[in-house]
């Protein structure tokens, strides 16, 4: 039976506003940058399938951060303005496939109304609570945060059943060895997954030689020493028996005794991504009954073959389960597939399929490394080569005081043919980007080339429009004259005509002069203006 998750509505919860995201059924890879709700996707999706926060239901860890902050803010601004606005709430809404083992959840108990399957998660204002939330807003210049008490927490499918976590046919599992961040939580993280996985058996022949273990120690002869000792003070201390013993109660079981070891090593000895390694495939095992496996950025402290051995086993291991992953790897986009990434910006989400046609087919052959580029940065420059790409760096240093990573902005050398690939993408997602291009002396061709983002307050096209000046080298010339750029090139011509053709010829040599030289040298003006 195929159970997954095919459609993802989340209103209000931590960072993500809105949120409308269609999963495939098989493998999705969920990309983006940081703070931009990837984790907190994967927590919303576990939390309306399990009733859990943190380990824990959801009812025990309420609290007024689980609300997207803007809307809190928006919602106290319009108390303290005596205007009408609604006190912000929380929806998780999971659409399932209709099949018939999930007949039960049917219904239009949903926010569109619609008749789909699915399970919705609430977090609302109860009102039983009107006389007290009255008496809570009387002063809004008290208030600071949400009356969190006056919330409760409904769990219903869209047939308006309440229900649990046993009732919800589909079964996740959530994976996450980034946030064991001690050696003890590390093991236990282990321990727990370890339990999960041994039979009934196995865990009763293990506590069974564990407490056996324990009362050998009493048979010591040096402890029956100690005891002998401690017994001679009765009187002294208290008038019973003092003695030691090993802990045999139930919270000091097997669990908490014992130590994971790899090649006789303790755990938490062994390597950061040795450990990861381990959490993630013990887990999977674990979750073998799951339908549906999150694995939160499986390459942290994994090498490049490390890497590729885990997700060959991540790709073994799924099966005929839904996978939803996320990562900042280019690697795992590739090794998994492109044709499964999900671009993912704080609830704006798109797919490749929602591309042109051309645009689709250049990104599935494209290596993911400078898609993601483009995705993770904050701000795109994008150039037509290598050369064009280290004058463009030089002037953003020698403008900003800083290289454009050091703010949030990637300088990805495309080359032209590919500019509007690039740019078809930054509109999908919302993500702001410049292009620096040659007018190649035809600038017809240049506007009807970009007339399709004219009007486009994230893209901007920048380009000389001096047809006498086509490319990068008659521009700088052009911007500094030839005294200047032979000072930066260290060379002497005997004229513009010989200098232009040593650095068409020279293109790197002369792209990194610029780059590296100490000399003042002017940006060329449309270059200048991408650089924000």
């Amino acid at each position: 039976m195929w159970l997954f998750v095919k459609r993802v509505v989340i209103s209000n919860y931590r960072c993500l506003d809105k949120v409308d995201l269609s999963l495939n059924p098989k493998l999705n890879i969920i990309v983006g940058n940081n703070e931009c709700g990837k984790s907190t996707l994967l927590e919303a999706i576990h939390l309306a399938l399990s009733g859990q926060l943190n380990g824990r239901p959801i009812t025990g860890e309420l609290h007024p951060h689980l609300f997207n902050a803007e809307l809190v803010e928006t919602y106290i601004a319009s108390l303290r303005a005596k205007t009408a606005a609604p006190i912000p709430e929380i929806f998780i809404e999971l659409y399932f496939p209709d099949d018939p083992a999930l007949a039960a959840m049917r219904g239009t108990h949903n926010h569109a109304h619609v008749d789909a399957t699915g399970v919705a998660l609430s977090i609302t204002f109860n009102r039983d609570y009107t006389a007290e939330y009255a008496s809570y807003i009387a002063d809004p210049d008290l208030i600071r945060t949400l009356p969190i008490e006056y919330y409760q927490v409904r769990w219903r499918s869209f047939a308006g059943h309440d229900v649990t976590a046993r009732s919800i046919p589909i079964k996740p599992s959530f994976i996450d060895a980034s946030t064991i961040r001690n050696n003890v939580a590390a093991s236990r993280y282990v321990i727990d997954i370890m339990r999960d996985s041994l039979t009934r058996a196995e865990k009763v022949d293990l506590a069974l030689s564990y407490r056996q273990m324990k009362d050998l120690f009493l048979d010591q002869e040096k402890v029956k020493g100690v005891n002998a000792a401690l017994a001679a003070k009765k009187g002294a201390i208290s008038d019973k028996a003092l003695s030691v013993a090993l802990d045999t109660s139930s919270r000091a079981g097997w669990e908490t005794g014992v130590m994971p070891h790899l090649d006789a090593i303790p755990l938490p000895l062994v390597g950061k991504g040795e450990q990861n390694t381990i959490k993630i495939k013990l887990a999977m095992e674990a979750s073998a009954e799951s339908h549906l496996i999150q694995i939160e950025e499986p390459e942290n402290h994994l090498s490049f073959s490390n890497l590729n051995a885990l997700i060959d086993h991540i790709g073994e291991q799924r099966a005929e389960r839904q996978l939803v992953i996320t990562t900042h790897s280019s690697f795992v986009l590739n090794k998994l597939g492109m044709e499964s990434v999900i671009l993912f910006n704080r609830g704006r989400n798109a797919t490749l399929k929602d591309l042109p046609a051309a645009t689709q087919d250049y990104f599935m052959r494209l290596p993911g490394h400078d898609t993601l580029r483009l995705i993770l940065a904050e701000r795109t420059i994008l150039v037509e080569g290598p050369s064009d790409e280290l004058v463009v760096q030089a002037a953003f240093q020698r403008k900003h005081g800083k290289p454009p990573l050091a703010a949030g902005v990637d300088v990805i050398s495309v080359g032209s043919l590919a500019f509007k690939r690039f740019l078809d993408i930054a509109l999908l997602i919302g993500r702001e980007v410049a292009v620096v291009t040659d007018n190649d002396g035809d600038l017809a061709a240049l506007a009807a080339k970009y007339r399709d983002y004219d009007g486009k307050p994230s893209v901007a096209i920048h380009y000389d429009t001096d047809v006498n000046f086509r490319t990068l080298e008659p521009q700088l010339l052009k911007a500094n004259g030839r005294a200047v750029i032979e000072a930066v090139l260290g060379k002497a011509f005997a004229d513009d005509d010989a200098l232009l053709t040593w650095m068409k010829t020279n293109k790197a040599d002369a792209a990194l002069a610029f780059f590296k030289t100490a000399q003042p040298w002017t940006t060329p003006a449309y270059i200048q203006a991408a650089l924000g």
